[in-house]
Formats: C-alpha cells, structure tokens, sequence
C-alpha cells in the first residue's frame, strides 16, 4: 500500500523540524561564552600573620660580665701580730662596723701597761718642776725637758692605746662578703691581698661592652632585660653609660643597674636587651604596617579571606613588632610582606606565614 500524500508531508515536516533544533542546539553550544573561574582561584597567594599579646624586643643587644657595683677591700694595718679569730666568711652579710676579725693582743696589753707606767712617771717629775721657772733651782733647759718628756711618754701611749683599737678588724660598709683572704693564725704583715672583700649593700650590675655604633640608642634609665646562663631573665635599669670608647675594639662599657639577688653573682655572664618592655602589650609584625601620606594602615584578614585596608596607630618597636596603640585587637589575621600588592576588597589566599621568623 502507498502512503497518503498528508502522510508524507507530516513525516517530512518532522524531519525538518527535528533537523533544525539539532542546529539551533549546535549553535547555542558553539556561542556560549566559557564560565568565569572562581574568585579564589584567581586571589594572590599571601604571608598572613596575626595580632598578638607580648612583650616587645629590643634593638640593641650586649654581652658582659656581672661585678659589684662597689668593692670594700678589707685588711689590717698592723703587722706581726697574729690573727686569733675569724667571725666572717665567704658569702655571709655584714653591716658596717661589724666585727671580721680579732688579733691577738695579749703582747700590746702588757706594753700599754708599760707605757702607762712610763707616761705617769714623767708626768710626775714635769709637775715637780712647776713654778721653778726664772728662780734657779734648776737650769731652764732641765724644766723644759721634763716637760718634753711627759708629753713624749703620753703620745706614746696613745699610739699604743690607738694599735689596741685596730686590734679587732671591722666592715666599713655594709654588705655580703665575696672573699676571705685570711686564715686563723696568720701573721699579719704588708701583703697586697685583702683579708676581706665585700660588696657594698650586696649590689651587682652588669657590665656590658656595646658596639660604638649602638651606644647613640643607650641612655640612662633605660630599661633592659638580662638574660641569664641559666636562662633566667631578670629586669635592670641602665644607670651609667661611659663617656669613652675603647679605640681598639671600639665598644663602650655601659652599667646596668640590677636588683639585689642570691643567683646574680659578680663574675657571672650576663646578656643585655636595651629598650626591651617586660610588659605584654598588643602588637603586630613591622612588616604588616603600610605608610601612606595620610597615615599607617594594615590589611586585615576576615573570615572569607577577604582583605580590608584598617587604620593604625603605633607605639614603640622591638624585635620586628610594633605596639598597637590603635587599631584590630589581638587575634586579627593581617597580611604581611605583600600588603602594598593588595588593595581593600581583594580576596587573598593565605600562604606559609613568616610571622614566627620576626620573632
């Protein structure tokens, strides 16, 4: 049987209308423009740090020695007598006018006794001659030298009444002994070395050698921190900065002042830290800070990675921070290094921080 003539139109017109959606399909395929990336994969890659609580570093660092701030070198000036008792030692704390230690006196006593005797004979026979002066008893020679004599006699014994004084050797300041030089039974003689050294009031600083350089940002009443062999970190105050450089190794000594404590010990080694606060305070790395002519800024981090251009305020700097006078509190993400490449808006991808390096 042959189709109908209405058959065969509609099945061509389904062919046609089929062939041609087929094309129109082709063509919205082949016009269509290509999706646009996502934003993070196009954002730059970043160093992100943070605002944190901490006490800031110093600039200016140096090494020395710890010694007393004043040494008492104690001895006796007598000689030949014999040391019979030590009432100090190494490490104890005296106050001025303490007795160190006793000589035997046993000899001198019974030569005051002598002396005594000698003084209140001559004393006797100058007042004999009292009165006798111009009438010829006796010549005026033989006056005067009785007189002579009774003074004589009695400076002598002062000078032996003053070595009995001397006999018990006492501290002329107060403060804790560094050394003994002196043993019981020693003979006391003209030796160079002191029987006893003492630190005045038991005080030690640091002496501390600072590159020429540096010594410009040194100053008295500076604070600073030492830190200790032992890793212990103690608070002292700068109180004496030399008017001198050494020529040859061009450092300058400077004092620090230090409180008064049983592991500061003179001879000891010490590392200072000039300018150091020993306070926390909010602060945020130098490298996050941007300077415009209208003032400081940060880029802040927000949750979204998404930077936003923040005014600051700064305080003093140390160690590679700042303290934050104004400006994010503690825990604020902000970018560091490539801050001046971001602009406020910008979605940022954060990358390996360098923040611990600036520590």
């Amino acid at each position: 049987m042959r189709p109908s003539p209405m058959t065969t139109r509609t099945a061509l017109a389904a062919m046609i209308l089929i062939a041609s959606t087929g094309l129109a399909g082709c063509g919205d395929k082949k016009d269509k423009p290509a999706e646009k990336a996502p934003a993070a994969a196009q954002a730059r890659a970043v160093s992100v740090g943070s605002v944190e609580t901490r006490p800031l570093g110093g600039g200016v660092e140096a090494s020395g020695q710890l010694v007393s701030r004043e040494e008492a070198a104690v001895g006796s000036e007598l000689s030949g007598y014999r040391v019979a008792r030590l009432y100090a030692d190494e490490g104890d704390w005296v106050r001025a006018g303490q007795p160190l230690a006793q000589l035997d006196a046993t000899l001198l006593r019974a030569q005051v006794e002598q002396q005594a005797a000698l003084t209140a004979q001559a004393q006797a026979e100058a007042k004999r001659v009292a009165g006798l002066d111009g009438q010829g008893v006796l010549s005026q020679e033989q006056i005067e030298t009785r007189r002579y004599q009774a003074k004589a006699q009695e400076a002598a014994l002062n000078e032996l009444r003053t070595r009995v004084s001397r006999m018990t050797i006492t501290a002329p300041v107060s403060g804790q002994v560094l050394q003994r030089g002196v043993q019981p039974g020693q003979i006391a003689g003209g030796g160079t070395t002191p029987w006893f050294t003492i630190a005045r009031d038991g005080l030690v600083e640091l002496d501390a050698e600072v590159n020429e350089a540096d010594l410009a940002g040194v100053r008295a009443g500076q604070p600073v921190q030492v830190s200790l062999p032992g890793g212990q970190s103690v608070s002292g105050v700068v109180r004496l900065v030399s008017p001198r450089v050494d020529s040859n190794s061009r450092l300058g000594r400077v004092r620090v002042r230090l409180p008064v404590r049983p592991d500061l010990r003179p001879g000891g080694f010490g590392r200072a830290t000039f300018g150091a606060s020993g306070a926390a305070v909010t602060a945020i790395p130098e490298t996050a800070i941007r300077y415009e002519a209208d003032g400081l800024y940060v880029m802040t981090v927000d949750s979204n990675n998404r930077a936003h251009q923040t005014p600051v305020k700064i305080g003093q700097k140390g160690g590679g921070w700042a303290q934050l006078v104004q400006g994010p509190p503690a825990g604020t993400r902000v970018v560091l290094g490539g801050a001046s490449f971001v602009t406020d808006g910008d979605v940022i991808r954060p990358a390996a921080t360098t923040q611990q390096a600036a520590r």
